[in-house]
């Protein structure tokens, strides 16, 4: 593709915080101010006002609030006492923190492959892992490969939609296995009986409906002590400051909006590309029948992923690759063992997948210029 023949017509960033926040100016700075005048910055009431409404959004009993998406995974983990000689079933095709929180824990990821249409973790994939590599030893569910006790399995909401959880929450019953959901791109999302990410498994913010494992974070996240200075648990610095919860405590009631205002770009994209008629070159996102996908990011399977993209920077469109190297090919798993060509489908999605600009206040004149220029790259 050859590079644009003029200046940018105009600039569509991959992502733009200003809109959102300049409405909410003043509601947020007295909310900070608040903050301050009370010089309580740790675990405060905007905390606790923060977990409620976060629990309640997501169809939990309890929601406890940490430092960050990473930490919630971590925190999980450890609240369900996973560690060294464990494993635990998750995605190649997502952020880090996925398996490497399950790593940090002393644990093993044991990736299966994705569904090509969702570019989640396919039930078929790890139910087939666990039939034919995993036996029963002393009651215990053993991955033979590596010796590893299976102890749960981490499915990863990416982009904005839920996985298939039904079969995945039936094969972890079957075998006994806990349930660590990562939805840290997909609050509100939803499957087709409306349940929300978060309220299948274990963890979110963390958010949960056991009391007991709710207990157990909270103190974990505080170095593990309770009451203060005496500590029967091993945790860590989790919290959550209180400023922070303020400003998420204005932004929360606008959640639903700003993701309708997704939704509504996702569909004039969908059918802008039709339009364009673009054949086998790009295919817009799948949408599961019935879901409610709250399109955290608008990520389209592309030919010539790296020279559209470049393509599209010198054209003033901001996209971002959600991931150019799946886990199982990352340095630091080289222990692992794994090679290319192991999760094909991982890897292809790993080199086709751009996500392009979705969020809420971008207008329909920018929404098709970025179609356009897409069209005029593959012209070129």
């Amino acid at each position: 593709m050859s590079p644009p023949e003029s200046a940018p017509a105009m600039q569509v960033p991959l992502l733009d915080l200003k809109p959102q926040y300049q409405p909410l100016a003043a509601e947020i700075q007295a909310a900070i101010e608040r903050v301050c005048a009370s010089q309580h910055f740790i675990l405060g009431p905007a905390v606790r006002e923060l977990e409620a409404s976060v629990a309640a959004y997501c169809q939990c009993r309890h929601a406890i609030g940490v430092s960050s998406g990473t930490d919630a995974l971590l925190l999980a983990l450890m609240a369900l006492g996973i560690g060294a000689g464990d494993a635990v079933v998750t995605s190649p095709f997502t952020f880090f923190a996925t398996a490497g929180t399950i790593a940090r824990t002393g644990a093993r990821p044991l990736f299966c492959d994705i569904d090509p249409l969702t570019f989640n973790l396919s039930p078929t994939a790890v139910a087939e892992l666990l039939e034919r590599q995993c036996e029963r030893r002393a009651g215990e569910l053993v991955h033979r490969g590596s010796g590893t006790r299976v102890r749960a399995l981490m499915p990863v909401h990416l982009y904005g939609q839920l996985a298939d959880m039904a079969p995945l929450m039936e094969t972890a019953r079957r075998y006994g296995l806990k349930v660590i959901e990562d939805a840290a791109q997909a609050i509100g999302a939803a499957d087709e009986t409306q349940h929300r990410a978060g309220s299948f498994g274990d963890a979110g913010m963390c958010v949960t409906n056991d009391a007991a494992l709710a207990e157990r974070m909270a103190v974990l996240r505080v170095h593990g002590g309770k009451p203060k200075y005496y500590h029967a648990l091993i945790g860590g610095n989790f919290r959550i400051d209180e400023l922070q919860a303020a400003v998420l405590n204005v932004k929360l009631p606008h959640l639903d909006a700003w993701t309708a205002g997704r939704q509504r770009n996702a569909a004039f994209y969908d059918a802008a590309f039709a339009r364009a008629q673009l054949g086998s070159a790009l295919r817009t996102p799948h949408v599961q029948p019935g879901v409610r996908h709250i399109f955290n990011q608008y990520g389209v399977r592309v030919r010539d992923r790296d020279a559209l993209r470049q393509y599209l920077t010198d054209a003033g469109v901001g996209t971002e690759i959600y991931y150019p190297v799946p886990l199982h090919l990352q340095q630091c798993f080289a222990y692992l063992g794994h090679r290319s060509g192991d999760y094909p489908l991982s890897e292809r999605a790993a080199a086709e997948t751009l996500a392009l600009p979705i969020y809420p206040e971008l207008t329909e004149t920018q929404l098709q210029y970025v179609v356009d220029s897409i069209a005029a790259g593959y012209r070129n």
